[in-house]
């Protein structure tokens, strides 16, 4: 069954963000007197909003709210990306490339702001027929709710459809989603041999996902 569609992530495909979210992560947990641990942003990454907010507030130990602890974080990261966004080579183009060919959508664990301004300043804002955040599912990444509802949305079923993440809970929560798994693994934070071992083509760099390369996955 050939690829009909395609799905995104965001965060270490589109935008090379993992380093900053770890930086102001990390600062905020410092002025508060807390450790951040070394397995703190692995352990993070694909959570949603709600979840990485109660991480830092239940168990890291920050003595804020976890609601208060996503407004604070939230802020500064809009702050950057306003500052300047911090997108990978190639990555405008590859998203426009497969538009041409495919509806192509976005599941990210990013909050719906940052998700709508980095597509506004990226200029892909009406490109993406489909844009959800983890924190408009009931569980983020690496469960596959956020790729179940994006698919549903497109109006298709995951066996028809591709997911491009970077990630090891997001390339687990596309494969749970049934979906054809292409990995992009992130130079900084590479993904785990397990979850890796779930993608069915492994790309070093976007210009390597083309129309034929997603055509060949089913």
């Amino acid at each position: 069954m050939t690829v009909q569609a395609v799905v995104f992530d965001l965060d270490g495909v589109i935008i090379d963000t993992e380093e900053v979210w770890e930086e102001v992560r990390r600062g905020y947990v410092a002025e508060h007197g807390r450790e951040f641990l070394a397995d703190t942003q692995t352990r993070m990454m694909g959570m949603s909003t709600g979840e990485w907010s109660t991480h830092l507030s239940a168990e890291v130990g920050v003595p804020r709210t976890p609601e208060q602890v996503a407004a604070d974080v939230l802020a500064r990261m809009a702050e950057r990306y306003r500052s300047a966004l911090p997108l990978i080579p190639g990555s405008v183009d590859a998203v426009r490339r497969l538009a041409e060919r495919f509806p192509v959508a976005l599941a990210s664990s990013s909050a719906r702001i940052l998700i709508d301004q980095v597509l506004e300043t990226a200029g892909l804002a009406g490109t993406f027929r489909v844009t959800l955040s983890t924190e408009e599912v009931p569980r983020g990444k690496p469960a596959p709710d956020v790729y179940l509802a994006a698919v549903e949305r497109l109006g298709l079923t995951p066996e028809v459809c591709a997911a491009v993440e970077d990630s090891s809970n997001g390339l687990r929560s596309a494969a749970a989603a049934g979906l054809a798994v292409i990995a992009v693994p992130h130079g900084v934070y590479p993904p785990a041999a397990d979850a890796l071992a779930l993608a069915g083509l492994v790309i070093d760099g976007l210009d390597e996902l083309t129309v034929e390369a997603v055509e060949k996955l089913r």
